[in-house]
This record gives structure tokens, C-alpha cells and sequence, in this order.
């Protein structure tokens, strides 16, 4: 799920706002429920396919050894190669915005597990020393995500790994990524309301992370902190997928009516911020013609029963924002210090 007023992940890095007053969080609200009651509408009359997106000319993704702690850098430097390609194909077909964001991830200062420039795109950066980390928070990232938006979902990641920096035990090791791994629906689409995207994802989120158990080995801890709509990724992925955690933040639902039909071992955690929209959506699934509409349960409602935890005044883009309570919770999640984690 995304914001009804733009791409999914603003720029974290900016101070918070105030809590919003009354009136005009109840104008919200409203403005938020007809927004709702549109998609609704357009998931039953419109077809529920991917929105059509400008053809943008990439390199196929090249072909690589399997992932290992001693094929990292090699990994890093083919794909930075691959982005100055698709860099230089986007400048040829006029698209001056692509080009520009294929070259900045072609810096060395991005360590890219994957990358494919075709399309909306797809970037796996790593933040921190993957081979040596003991504890490895993987990022899912909601609708309006791409290529062309993905310096506010880096910001995200960015927040985070400072954070378990600044508060890793000395003896901890980490690592961040950015899990863009997937085609995210547009905010105000058909797509949006429905868990097709998200199915589609799963098989490739699970495959990353027995990649990541290849790199960094058995013992390390993984955990999945998912925003928004891939919550929803999260959710259909969650069954054989092994990792520590999984935190849902700022969910419209998973899909599941509890936590324990994610049929995980992971402990499932939710938190939503006081200010965040997604409240006003409607927390059902239910039947259009075949096409099943909506996720379930509210992750954070008792029934659904996961560890809910606190996450401050913040908004729906506001849960990695640098001193935000959310944030705190959730690196305390990463670095297992589970009994520290403050309850929402």
C-alpha cells in the first residue's frame, strides 16, 4: 500500500513534524476514506494488471557466480559496470532522469548485489560488511518504489545502519539492505489492493535470503522489516523462510487473519505511527468477482497477535526517521534485544 499523495518512502532524513491537529486529521481522514472508496471502485471495473510504465532501454542483469562471502566484490563491481551501461543506453533514448540515477548507482560508494536497469528496476544494495555481519536487517520497501524514487528508500536504509553503528554491542556485527527486489504497485492503481505483486515477490524474497545464509553463514540473524505494502510481501513470503524477526510497520494487512497463519518461526512484530494514514484503511478482504480485495486483520489489532510495539507520533513514511522512537524499536529487533523493545 502506498500514500495516497506520492511515492511510498519520503526523504527519512528530514526533522519530524508536529502531531497533526484534530480537525485536521479528521479532514484527512475523510479525504482519505473517498481516496479508498475510488481504488475500490477501480479494482472492480478496472483490469487488475500491472500499470503500464515507459519502455526504458538496460542491459540484461549479467551473469554471475553464486553469491558467496568470496564472491562479494566481484558481485559489487560487475553490477556497478552493468548500472554505467544502462547509464549510457538511458542517455541515448533521452531519458536524462533514468541516466542520472543508473550513474549514481553505478558509484563505488554502492555495493549492489543485484541490479537490472530495465523497466522500473531492481537494486540490492548492501550497507556494512554482509560477510562478517552476525546480525542482517533486510528492507521491503511499499508501492511507488523504483529506480527513479530509490534515493528515498536508500535514505531508509541509511537511517538504520547508523543507528545499529551508533548502538551494536562491540562484539556485533552488522549489516543493512535495501530490498528492492521486486515490481512495487503504483499508489493509486488496482494493483495496490490486491496481493498479486506481492505473490510474485515472495518466491524471490525467499530465494534472497537462502542467498544470504550461503554468504554470511547459519548463525547469522536475519530479520525482515517491512514497510507498507511489502508487508504484504512479507506475509506471502513468510512460510519456510528463516530468519529471526519480522517486523510490519505501517501495514494495510498481510493477508492473513493472524500471525500464526503466516505459519512462520520468525517472531512477528507490528507497530504503526500515531499520525499514519493507513489506520483509515479498511482492515477486510473480500471478493470481486475472483479477485480477492483487501488484506484482513490489522497487524496491530490484538486478534492478530503480533508483538506490537511503539512507534511514536510519526506518519507513514516517519518509521526509520533518524531519533524517531519506531527506529529505536526496530534496531533493538535487528540486535535481538528483544526485552528492550518499547510496547505500542
Amino acid at each position: 500500500m502506498g500514500r495516497t499523495t506520492g511515492a511510498d518512502n519520503q526523504l527519512l532524513t528530514q526533522p519530524a513534524t508536529p502531531t497533526t491537529p484534530r480537525p485536521e486529521r479528521n479532514r484527512r481522514r475523510r479525504t482519505t476514506r473517498t481516496t479508498l472508496a475510488a481504488l475500490i471502485a477501480a479494482a472492480v471495473v478496472l483490469p487488475l494488471s500491472a500499470a503500464t510504465r515507459p519502455t526504458i532501454p538496460a542491459p540484461p542483469p549479467p551473469t554471475l557466480a553464486p553469491l558467496t562471502a568470496t564472491t562479494l566484490d566481484s558481485t559489487y563491481k560487475a553490477n556497478r559496470t552493468n548500472a554505467t551501461e544502462a547509464a549510457a543506453m538511458a542517455t541515448t533514448h533521452g531519458d536524462h532522469k533514468r541516466a542520472a540515477a543508473d550513474d549514481t548507482l553505478a558509484s563505488p560508494s554502492h555495493h549492489l548485489l543485484h541490479f537490472d536497469g530495465r523497466g522500473a528496476g531492481r537494486i540490492t544494495e548492501v550497507f556494512g560488511d554482509l560477510a562478517k555481519a552476525t546480525r542482517v536487517a533486510v528492507l521491503v520497501p511499499g508501492s511507488d518504489t523504483s529506480i527513479d524514487t530509490y534515493d528515498r528508500f536508500r535514505a531508509t536504509a541509511l537511517s538504520l545502519h547508523q543507528r545499529l553503528d551508533n548502538t551494536a554491542p562491540k562484539n556485533t556485527r552488522t549489516a543493512v539492505i535495501a530490498w528492492l527486489g521486486y515490481e512495487t504497485p503504483a499508489t493509486i492503481s488496482p494493483t495496490v489492493l490486491t496481493s498479486g505483486r506481492a505473490a510474485q515477490a515472495a518466491p524471490q524474497l525467499r530465494d534472497f535470503v537462502a542467498d544470504l545464509h550461503r554468504i554470511t553463514g547459519p548463525l547469522t540473524r536475519i530479520s525482515l522489516l517491512c514497510h507498507s505494502y511489502g508487508t504484504v510481501v512479507c506475509g506471502q513470503a513468510a512460510r519456510r523462510l528463516d530468519v529471526s524477526d519480522i517486523a510490519l510497520v505501517g501495514s494495510p494487512g498481510t493477508g492473513a487473519d493472524k500471525a500464526a497463519d503466516l505459519h512462520t518461526a520468525a517472531r512477528v512484530w507490528a507497530a504503526r505511527g500515531a499520525d499514519d494514514w493507513i489506520a483509515e484503511v479498511p482492515h477486510v478482504r473480500t471478493d470481486f468477482f475472483g479477485t480477492t480485495v483487501g488484506f484482513g486483520t490489522d497487524p496491530v489489532s490484538p486478534t492478530f497477535g503480533a508483538r506490537v510495539f511503539a512507534a511514536g507520533a510519526g506518519g507513514h513514511s516517519d518509521y526509520f526517521r533518524p531519533g524517531s522512537v519506531s527506529l529505536t524499536n526496530l534496531a533493538r529487533i535487528v540486535l535481538g534485544e528483544t526485552k528492550e523493545v518499547g510496547r505500542g
